[in-house]
């Protein structure tokens, strides 16, 4: 079959990454993103979701072509409302080009219609003025005075001129002498038109730079829409920095659902290390934000997807380090932590002076000042930026990432910071983020322990469990964290979105933290106790919901 040659306002279908092939438009880049070096691209918009991304030629097939059997392979309820969108798309464009089409049919016509009766009015007018002229001639001495004003006032301007300043084509008015003849409204027509006019928002003039008007497209074109002065920056981020009590700056980052569309990637070589439930996300949207980066997993295999997509491959922590700028890490608690920076062909062995790591990994403070010390004490940049989430925020680049350490380091990892997260705040010096970071999942594996005992609670005394979510949904506690986590249990699913083991292994570093500072945890203790028998129930690769078994065995 011959090749189908792409351009730009093509419908397609695209595959991006792990994902199956997914409906799109090919747009125009924000001015500032960068074009990926090699393979040629287009710049992809994806129905139904904010996703945006450059795609290889290769990876890309024509929507009307390939869409029955695109169908047949994608069953999901988000892929159907993707194709819905297009369809609702292609149905709005028809009727725009039919009406364009009409209008400009019905345009002609009036123009030509208008056009000869300025013709004529200007016939009229000048015959009306000859005969007052020779009128006047044969009137007093009054009269002549008046003529001779008229008449040099009508010297002044051009018989095209005048016939122009009299035509009813000026700012659409009728002639002085048809004014009588005009049909007045009906109330119909006034309730109509002052109801649809009301509503109606006029569209941008022809100076501002829209490029599709389509309401699937909005997100991406906002940072083309907005005039200088109010739209986001494309190359750095805005920060609002917020001076606390304690004296601690915390630093928000605007919001990147907002500004993933014009990030322009770093270009520094990106590292990253850890390719789990977290890093696996991370690392793709920060391909699919045009960033260099090489990966390394302790399993080699987790690595030939991005590959695929466009990462390269470090044979071990060392040689990521010492090849890229930047390095993230992203493991699964402190001994890890350690193991891959301590350990052999470790992160350490890689450092030299201007090197820069940053630790993403939750752990307690006292590890992550110590892999502070020993990085800072080769010449390296270390940043502690833990990340606030699951696997489904990660995968959307709607992380929370909470930093300390190096602030030029933060600042350095700004379009990174965008491209996987909503958010990130810098709170001061190295131990600040993994203290918060701890707090903030004591909190949230503290309240997924007491949504499990409400459930069980409600089965044993009569109660539906489903009406108990309903209600709690409908009350100040609603909130996505709560209803997915229900669903999980009703349904009895326990794919791990966050595994269970892990927040116990935080809610264990939360209580360490509150002995340290002789701080009460009964709470998170208690939390932990529960969490610990789900382990004993062997649910600890089971997402953190499956801590329910826990009261029902």
């Amino acid at each position: 079959m011959a090749a189908v040659s792409l351009r730009l306002g093509d419908l397609v279908w695209g595959k991006l990454g792990r994902y199956p092939p997914w409906p799109g438009k090919i747009v125009n880049p924000p001015k500032d993103l960068k074009k990926p070096r090699g393979k040629k691209c287009f710049f992809v918009k994806f129905f139904g979701t904010e996703d945006h991304a450059w795609i290889k030629v290769e990876q890309l097939k024509p929507y009307h072509l390939h869409k029955e059997e695109m169908i047949k392979i994608n069953k999901g309820k988000r892929f159907q409302q993707a194709v819905d969108a297009v369809e609702e798309f292609l149905r709005k464009t028809k009727g725009k080009d039919q009406a364009s089409s009409h209008n400009s049919s019905e345009e002609k016509n009036r123009r030509n219609s208008s056009e000869e009766r300025g013709k004529q009015s200007a016939g009229e007018e000048k015959r009306k003025a000859s005969l007052s002229e020779g009128k006047l001639k044969k009137g007093t001495g009054e009269g002549k005075k008046r003529v001779s004003s008229v008449s040099s006032e009508r010297g002044s301007k051009s018989p095209l001129k005048r016939a122009q300043d009299q035509s009813p084509r000026k700012r659409g008015r009728p002639p002085k002498d048809e004014k009588d003849l005009t049909i007045p409204e009906s109330s119909t027509v006034k309730r109509v038109m002052t109801g649809t006019v009301a509503g109606f928002k006029w569209p941008p003039s022809v100076s501002e730079p829209v490029k599709d008007s389509d309401p699937h497209f909005h997100h991406f074109l906002l940072s083309q829409t907005e005039k200088p002065a109010v739209c986001y920056q494309a190359i750095t981020k805005k920060l609002k920095v917020c001076e606390e009590e304690t004296g601690s700056t915390s630093i928000q980052a605007a919001d990147s659902t907002a500004v993933n569309g014009s990030i322009t990637p770093t270009d520094k070589k990106i590292g990253f290390l850890g390719l789990g439930l977290m890093g696996s996300g991370i690392v793709s949207n920060l391909l699919k934000m045009g960033h260099t980066v090489t990966v390394w997993n302790r399993t080699a295999e987790k690595c030939d997807l991005f590959i695929q997509e466009g990462a390269r491959l470090g044979r071990t922590p060392a040689e990521v380090v010492s090849t890229c700028d930047i390095t993230f890490a992203c493991v699964s608690d402190p001994k890890a932590a350690k193991d891959l920076v301590l350990g052999p062909s470790g992160v350490l062995q890689g450092i030299r002076p201007g090197k820069c790591y940053v630790d993403m990994s939750t752990v307690d403070a006292d590890t992550v000042t110590e892999l502070a010390q020993v990085i800072v004490s080769r010449g390296g940049r270390f940043l502690e930026a833990p990340v606030s989430g699951n696997q489904q925020l990660s995968n959307d680049g709607m992380l929370v990432i909470l930093a300390a350490g190096d602030r030029g380091l933060y600042e350095d990892c700004s379009s990174c910071f965008q491209a996987m997260g909503k958010t990130s705040f810098f709170l001061g010096e190295v131990g600040n983020a993994a203290k918060m970071m701890l707090i903030v999942n004591m909190v949230q594996g503290s309240f997924m322990a007491t949504i499990a005992e409400g459930l069980t609670l409600a089965q044993v005394t009569g109660q539906s469990q489903q009406t108990l979510l309903d209600i709690l949904n409908q009350g100040q506690l609603a909130s996505i964290f709560l209803d997915q986590k229900c669903q999980n249990i009703l349904q009895g699913n326990f794919k791990p979105d966050f595994y269970l083991k892990y927040i116990q292994k935080d809610l264990r570093l939360a209580i360490a933290l509150g002995d340290s500072v002789n701080h009460p945890t009964p709470m998170a203790a208690a939390a932990n106790e529960v969490y610990k028998r789900a382990k004993a129930l062997d649910q600890s690769d089971n997402d953190m919901s499956a801590v329910y078994r826990a009261y029902i065995h």
